[in-house]
């Protein structure tokens, strides 16, 4: 499908000996910084890349003395609107930005969440974004769910968008979440195997199905306490609500987790005065205690590792002092 924009960048590349014989879209991948090489495809499916004035395929292998013509349109505008909504920023360059997200945003907009979302303040906030796919917005690397606190990288340019996403597929990347869960696992080290996918009793969630698709979580026990634990969680794989469906099916769900059991436990009765406690908990967090906690990765474009560290938010901490106050006496 040809594109119809009405400003254009072209770029005149002429084959050099040592760089004969590779595929028209590596080649080009390789030569012209911030452009996928699905999106160069994209381009020479709309007649936007010729060789020698001619069409060229994406398989083609380039020879010596063959003049490239790249025509990029220049990005269209979103369809989503720019919000003027604080962000708390990590970290940001011209090609990419991290933000350590609060409890209550939605990452994404979609059906019940169209405004007020992470992309729209990042629409607001970055005014230097190269384009992705065609279009001026943002490149989702991972999502973080809505009722979920933490850091979060995000691409400015479909070169990094690519980078980072590699990264996290091959498992290069470090993303650990903490978390206090109902009781004590046992081992207090491990991993949960389980694969996950829509949930046949009610299709709004996820749950352990054998159909579902494969899914690993490590987790380690940082604090033991009276009814709850604190764990450091890796992701091995990144599915839909991946630490709180796991944590349930280990028989320990998310403290507050209000769709996966984390506000009416099933660990056996409570005493009057525990039950007094948890309420007061509850008072404090309407929400799971879940917190993406660190992030790192290797910089697509200068090839530094970078490594950020983000702390429980306040009312996790709130519950975590109290926790620790009640688990002293």
């Amino acid at each position: 499908m040809e594109e119809t924009p009405t400003d254009f960048r072209e770029i005149q590349l002429t084959i050099k000996t040592h760089q004969t014989d590779q595929r028209l879209d590596s080649y080009l991948a390789k030569q012209i910084g911030n452009l996928s090489r699905s999106r160069i495809r994209k381009l020479i499916d709309g007649d936007l890349i010729t060789i020698n004035d001619e069409r060229a395929k994406p398989s083609h292998l380039v020879k010596w003395g063959e003049e490239v013509i790249v025509r990029i349109p220049g990005p269209k505008p979103s369809p989503l609107t720019a919000e003027a909504i604080p962000l708390d920023i990590c970290y940001e360059d011209s090609h990419l930005i991290v933000v350590n997200k609060p409890a209550g945003m939605v990452v994404h907009p979609a059906y019940g969440h169209p405004s007020g979302t992470l992309v729209n303040a990042l629409l607001y906030h970055c005014q230097d974004l190269a384009g992705i796919g065609g279009e001026m917005r943002p490149g989702l690397v991972h999502r973080i769910d809505k009722d979920t606190s933490g850091l979060l990288v995000v691409a400015k340019t479909e070169q990094t968008l690519s980078g980072l996403s590699k990264q996290f597929k091959k498992k290069t990347s470090e993303r650990l979440y903490k978390a206090i869960v109902w009781g004590h696992l046992q081992p207090p080290e491990g991993r949960v195997d389980a694969p996950l996918g829509r949930s046949p009793r009610d299709r709004k969630i996820f749950s352990v199905v054998q159909s579902g698709k494969t899914a690993a979580t490590k987790y380690w026990t940082l604090e033991r306490f009276e009814l709850f634990s604190l764990l450091q969680l890796q992701l091995e794989t990144g599915r839909t609500h991946q630490i709180r469906i796991h944590m349930l099916h280990a028989g320990h769900p998310v403290l507050g987790d209000p769709q996966y059991g984390g506000r009416n436990r099933r660990l056996g009765p409570l005493t009057s005065a525990q039950r007094r406690f948890v309420a007061e908990i509850f008072e404090i967090l309407p929400r799971q205690a879940l917190h993406a906690a660190v992030l790192s990765f290797i910089h697509p474009a200068t090839g530094e590792t970078l490594r950020f560290e983000s702390e429980f938010p306040e009312d996790i901490q709130q519950v975590l002092q109290l926790i620790r106050s009640r688990n002293r006496h």
